[in-house]
């Protein structure tokens, strides 16, 4: 029986040039497996057409857009999730989703190998090949761009060579990938951290520095989940949709960083993520209403370790398992209603409520009314400061 393959497919040069590429260097057939998250383009139907063109045996198209915002955007939105306190995850979020239904098609077609597009410098070979494993642990892994040295500039003559329906022209300066949760940018002249991203480098933001009118929003949430925008119901793809237009017209969500790489390197990445940050602006901020003090100090320590677990390629590890059961269980009285105004590339809280809110209006006011009892104080601090204090005199002693 002949070898199969099965590859991760975007339906661009690289991937489509890898499946007649891998039939060559392996004698395997290949099938392709195309992953939509959101990240618009072409047509599914087109792109299936396209791999059956270019030598798939056969080829699958997955709408997964539902499923990535309710599996892994939510997640993430519930762990105010923020790599090195900035990046949403835009691109790491995506990867364990399409893996999924890679391991699935391999099931199917009894493939023994999947293969993806990455390079061998890059985050995302891990993640596809770690994840993999995690749910697969017989499935190998290849990767042309990097076990095969397959360079643009081979691929563009095999392209030619073989006659592929698809344009081989054409090349952007930037490398980008993108899906509904944001938008992620680089190589080309951000390589030089000391040059500013220029307007082209955006999709989905206006310009924040443009004279607009400010919007503001309402967004309600349930236990964590989003679930209305201005009091009208909505699935967490809609609310990332909806705050992707509405936040991105206001230049919400832009992101110039330089990021440390899994694999060793710094990275200058640019990138776009106004759903994203609207809605975990609003979710942590209703999170400091409802959540108790210690709980609230220790979940941020989780969401730092989730979020490095997530960038790393961790998503499918025990460890993260874990921590999403602590997160479920800290987010079960997050409810209620931020408003939002969005406007110069901020997305500012002005307002909340919630049935389960922590605040105390009784206890924080210092009108009239006041019900905190404040002669109780100089003996918390004396107790509080106590242990200091004896330290302190024990310092004096010593000098």
């Amino acid at each position: 029986m002949t070898e199969r393959v099965v590859l991760a497919y975007s339906g661009g040069l690289d991937t489509s040039v890898a499946i007649g590429w891998i039939a060559e260097q392996t004698g395997a057939e290949v099938i392709a497996v195309a992953v939509d998250v959101g990240q618009g383009g072409e047509d599914l139907d087109v792109i299936r057409k396209r791999a059956l063109a270019c030598g798939a045996v056969e080829a699958e198209v997955a709408d997964a857009r539902d499923e990535f915002a309710e599996e892994y955007c939510l997640p993430a939105i519930r762990a105010n999730a923020l790599y090195m306190d900035r990046y949403p995850l835009v691109s790491a979020l995506s990867r364990p989703v399409i893996v999924k239904h890679l391991v699935a098609a391999a099931g199917k077609h009894g493939a023994g190998t999947v293969a993806h597009g990455c390079t061998g410098k890059g985050n995302d070979q891990v993640r596809f090949e770690a994840g993999i494993v995690a749910l697969a642990p017989d499935l190998a892994c290849i990767a042309p761009v990097r076990d095969y040295a397959m360079t643009r500039d081979k691929a563009i003559a095999f392209c030619e060579q073989k006659g592929l329906p698809i344009a081989t022209t054409r090349k952007s300066p930037y490398s980008i990938d993108q899906n509904v949760f944001g938008r992620a940018v680089e190589t080309g002249f951000l390589e030089d951290i000391w040059n500013a991203p220029t307007e082209d480098v955006y999709e989905y933001t206006a310009n924040p520095a443009e004279p607009r009118e400010a919007d503001e929003v309402v967004i309600s949430f349930e236990a964590g989940v989003p679930v209305a925008i201005d009091g009208a119901p909505v699935t967490v793809l809609q609310a990332i949709r909806q705050l992707n237009e509405r936040a991105g017209a206001q230049g919400v969500g832009r992101i110039d960083m330089v990021e440390d790489r899994l694999v060793g390197i710094k990275s200058r990445e640019v990138y776009e993520a106004p759903g994203a940050i609207a809605l975990i602006t609003a979710h942590q901020e209703l999170e400091n209403v409802t959540v108790e003090r210690e709980l609230a100090r220790y979940k941020r320590q989780v969401e730092q370790r989730w979020g490095e677990l997530v960038y790393d390629g961790l998503w499918f590890s025990p460890l993260k398992r874990a921590l999403d059961g602590f997160i479920q269980e800290a987010d079960q009285y997050v409810t209620g209603d931020i408003r939002m105004t969005l406007h110069g590339g901020r997305a500012v809280v002005t307002g909340r409520r919630s049935s389960e809110s922590l605040y105390d209006f009784d206890l924080a006011t210092y009108d009239a009314g006041d019900t905190f009892d404040q002669s109780k104080a100089q003996g918390f601090i004396e107790i509080f400061g106590l242990s200091s204090k004896i330290a302190a005199r024990r310092g004096t002693r010593q000098a």
